[in-house]
């Protein structure tokens, strides 16, 4: 009789650790459904699976993925009605995790609320000023803006005071420290608020920004891995009959997280870790990264879990130009690495990602250990035995998953460019090529509006 029993309790404790997965089955499709630019579609698609697919602990990724959504469908209100909701549950997530840090050391991550990514946080804002650039609320534009600024200013002391709880819970054996970013400012955000200073004649406030741009080029090299952008035409006085028209192209997808297996071995007072990694051939191979002083911790125990990273989804956009009523055309200038502001900012939790999960590995790996033994001893049967141990470890690897969750519908590029222009009614066409120069994606727009008493933004967006 103990062997149906074993195995009818792993079958129904392994289904039961699809909780702890991420799951994006929920996602198929809607890469080519942004490729051709039907929003609506995705939109759909997400909306059907709020249920389902996003539980109460994802509502983050919920209101994220449909506030994205609702931006890119030009439906700004309800864009916005999202983008706030995720924004309060970012801020009520964060402030949990920090007071429950210790309590949820040695709980997978998967089953926490989703507190969002620090880019994702960031870059809300940003979309919220776009939503109401393009409703002509110029004001809570700017407070959007503004809220950009201080994030990022927050960003190095965000997780300092988690850090410290993560250090004082019972289980951790080493002290636990943020990483650090570089990412001191969105150089986007601060060419929107030069938009804005500039409608208002705040020429002193419009010099500030662009001393912080070139500052940000200068500080973040990584981040902006292309040219500084030539800001000439926005700081050219025009004449009163002349309006300016802004152009955002957004491109690419934003980063996804995939899942890196690690493997502990240990010895007495210490740690030693490896990864799977692919070499230039493709093959597997074993990467030894290190050792690790564990107090406490005996000879001969052998683990695996799982940590998320950051992966770059390769764009096929190599540059953007515009042609307005077939005259010339007009390249635009990349402004914002969005995906490497992701990465960058992912540095800064990484490191208390990774301890909390070795340590949560390591405790749940020796209470596994303990438990095997005990239960070894108490049957006669060998078979049995060998059974118990396979299936205690089946189901133990099963709970180490690491937490993949991020919103899918950021881009991952930004670019810009201001052509100065009589006052009329203008046709468009933003054209997206690639490495070779071939046209792939072209946004038609017909009877755009260009008036010199409003601010002239207008967005782009090939997702692909």
């Amino acid at each position: 009789m103990r062997l149906p029993v074993l195995l009818t309790a792993s079958v129904l404790f392994l289904s039961g650790c699809n909780l702890l997965r991420t799951d994006k089955s929920h996602y198929a499709g809607t890469d080519e459904m942004l490729a051709k630019g039907d929003y609506s579609s995705a939109i759909a698609r997400i909306d059907a699976a709020r249920n389902e697919a996003y539980k109460p602990k994802d509502r983050v990724l919920f209101y994220l993925d449909m506030g994205m959504l609702l931006h890119w469908n030009g439906d700004y209100e309800e864009s916005n009605e999202y983008l706030e909701m995720a924004e309060r549950a970012i801020d009520e997530n964060f402030t949990k995790s920090v007071s429950r840090a210790a309590a949820s050391l040695l709980l997978n991550d998967n089953v926490l609320d989703y507190p969002g990514e620090d880019y994702e946080d960031i870059y809300l804002n940003l979309f919220k000023a776009l939503n109401y650039l393009a409703l002509n609320q110029e004001d809570d534009a700017f407070v959007e803006i503004r809220r950009i600024d201080n994030k990022v200013k927050l960003l190095d002391d965000k997780y300092g005071k988690m850090a410290l709880e993560l250090s004082d819970a019972e289980e951790a054996k080493v002290p636990f420290r943020p990483g650090k970013s570089y990412f001191q400012d969105s150089a986007l955000g601060r060419y929107l608020g030069i938009l804005l200073y500039r409608k208002d004649a705040q020429w002193d406030d419009v010099r500030i920004d662009l001393e912080r741009i070139d500052q940000a080029w200068k500080l973040q090299p990584d981040i902006h891995p292309f040219p500084q952008p030539d800001f000439t035409a926005e700081q050219k006085r025009i004449t009163k009959d002349q309006a300016r028209l802004d152009l955002i192209a957004f491109y690419g997808q934003s980063p996804e997280k995939t899942a890196s297996t690690f493997y502990v071995h240990t010895e007495n007072d210490l740690i030693v870790l490896a990864t799977t990694a692919e070499d230039y051939l493709g093959k597997q191979r074993l990467d030894d990264l290190g050792v690790i002083a564990w107090p406490d911790i005996r000879e001969g125990y052998h683990f695996k879990f799982q940590l998320p990273s950051m992966q770059k989804i390769r764009s096929r956009v190599h540059r953007v130009e515009v042609v307005i009523s077939d005259g010339p055309t007009a390249a635009l200038q990349a402004i914002e690495s969005m995906e490497n502001a992701a990465e960058e900012t992912f540095s800064i939790k990484k490191p208390l990602i990774y301890l909390k999960t070795l340590t949560r590995a390591v405790a749940k790996g020796l209470a596994t250990e303990r438990a095997k033994e005990k239960m070894v001893q108490d049957v006669d049967d060998g078979a049995l035995s060998f059974l118990i141990r396979i299936f205690t470890d089946m189901a133990t690897d099963q709970t180490e998953n690491a937490d993949l969750r991020v919103s899918r519908f950021f881009p991952a590029e930004a670019a810009v460019r201001e052509i100065h222009l009589d006052e009329g009614v203008y046709d468009l066409r933003i054209n997206y090529y690639d490495i070779n120069n071939s046209l792939i994606y072209s946004d038609e727009r017909s009877d755009v509006r260009v008036d010199p008493d409003r601010l002239n933004v207008l967005e782009s967006a090939y997702l692909n």
